[in-house]
This record gives C-alpha cells, sequence and structure tokens, in this order.
C-alpha cells in the first residue's frame, strides 16, 4: 500500500488518540480544517473550466463528457459547495459546545448527512440519466 493512501487515516487515528487522552482542545478544530479544505476544492474548482466532480465523471465515463453530464456535473459542484460550506459553519459552531455535542455532530450526523446527500444525489442523478440521456 502506499503512503500516501494511509497517511490520512493514521492522521486521522492520531487526531482521536490526541483528543481521547489529553486536554488538547484545538484537537476541536480538526473537522473545521478538513470541511474548509473540502469546502475549498469544490469551490476553487468551480472557477475552473473543469471541476473537481467533471474531472472524476471524466475518468468514469472514459473520457469525454456529453453536454447533459457536463452541465450536471457542474451544477452538483455548486451544490457540494452549499453543502460543504454548511457542514463547516456547523463544525466551527460545535467547536464552542461542550465535547460531547462536537463528538455527536462531527462524529456522527455530519457523516449521516453527507451519506444522505450522496444517496440522494445518486439516485436523482440515474433517473435524470434515464429521462435525458438518449
Amino acid at each position: 500500500m502506499r503512503l500516501k493512501y494511509i497517511f490520512p487515516v493514521f492522521i486521522t487515528i492520531l487526531v482521536i488518540i490526541l483528543f481521547h487522552f489529553t486536554q488538547l482542545y484545538f484537537i476541536k478544530l480538526y473537522p473545521v480544517v478538513a470541511n474548509l479544505t473540502t469546502f475549498l476544492v469544490f469551490l476553487i474548482s468551480s472557477f475552473s473550466k473543469e471541476t473537481v466532480i467533471q474531472k472524476f465523471a471524466k475518468k468514469l465515463e472514459g473520457g469525454n463528457l456529453d453536454d447533459f453530464t457536463r452541465i450536471y456535473t457542474r451544477k452538483l459542484t455548486y451544490i457540494w459547495c452549499v453543502i460543504t460550506f454548511l457542514n463547516l459553519a456547523i463544525s466551527i459552531i460545535t467547536v464552542f459546545l461542550p465535547e460531547k455535542w462536537w463528538a455527536l455532530y462531527n462524529g456522527c450526523i455530519s457523516y449521516f448527512a453527507i451519506g444522505t446527500v450522496f444517496v440522494v444525489e445518486y439516485i436523482i442523478r440515474i433517473v435524470l440519466r434515464k429521462k435525458y440521456k438518449k
């Protein structure tokens, strides 16, 4: 396995251990930094000729995107900008709340919310593909 795949997992485990066994409250900023990074990736790519989602779709589709997919993925990038911004804002708020609220949101609710968005988007994509693609 490559180090670049293991490194994020290692950092996450390290943060969990530090937060659990120490009183280092700056560790509560870890989700803020992660959410800010994700938000910036989507936001910055929305100003590019090809968004990050379009790049993934291009690889999955085998090279070229049709007009429907290009427009859909651009709009999807805007939606993910809003979603990741909301997640970022809530994670900032939880820094100032008690640890159990911080842990509940950043360790459970945010993952459930993101997973729900993925599932809903996937269903919408299937329906729209059947409707608009020939």
